[in-house]
């Protein structure tokens, strides 16, 4: 296949197009995450909190991804780099599955289990990370892992304004209507995106409480 010698002629671009496509998506995840799960755990415990938390988690889905590039870079601190601004676009769009999943799962919780934690003399703090935590941490980390296969797909969105990845062969593929640079993005794109699902879908299944 004419696309497979094409990544083999080209592979040391490749390998760092790939390198800076995972830098996006992993740091972008690990942002979602570190903010996602606390705001997850505040909605499940306050619900009046869930209309405009996971509302504005909901609006931010449905801003096309182009448009919030667009929409970041005068912002000065971001516009200067265009890999922060990749990074805080893909933070915003991993946000909904990581807070919905969060959510679900410390709702989803027994209440018969908390109530024996309790009965145990347990804390609302020690409740939170001895019971709940625990017994969501599948459902939370499902998730992540719808994060992170969205991540991998809008990263490749990120080269239209210079920040890399493996955006930059399908941008280009397009320009030369060359479908061999377009899969050579495509491609490798997508078998991150399966490996990532497996790879986040097996933590699942070994977290899960049994």
């Amino acid at each position: 296949m004419s696309f497979l010698r094409f990544i083999l002629q080209n592979r040391g671009q490749v390998l760092e197009l790939t390198a800076e496509h995972l830098w996006l998506v992993g740091i972008s995840t690990l942002f979602a995450t570190l903010i996602g799960v606390p705001l997850g755990i505040l909605v499940a415990h306050w619900p009046r909190l869930n209309k405009p938390v996971l509302g504005s988690a909901n609006i931010i889905q449905t801003i096309p991804s182009l448009a919030l590039f667009g929409f970041l870079l005068p912002v000065p601190w971001l516009g200067n780099r265009v890999d922060r601004l990749a990074i805080l676009a893909l933070t915003l769009y991993a946000l909904l599955p990581i807070i919905r999943n969060t959510y679900t799962g410390i709702r989803g919780v027994d209440p018969a289990v908390m109530e024996a934690g309790r009965g145990m003399g347990l804390t609302d703090s020690q409740l939170l990370f001895q019971v709940e935590l625990p017994l969501a941490v599948s459902v939370i980390l499902s998730g992540v892992r719808t994060a992170v296969v969205i991540s991998v797909g809008l990263a490749t969105i990120a080269a239209a304004i210079g920040a890399g990845g493996l955006g930059e062969f399908i941008f280009r593929g397009l320009a030369m209507v060359d479908n061999r640079v377009i899969l050579a993005g495509a491609v490798p794109a997508a078998i991150l995106a399966l490996l990532a699902d497996l790879g986040v879908g097996w933590l699942e299944r070994r977290l899960q409480p049994r």
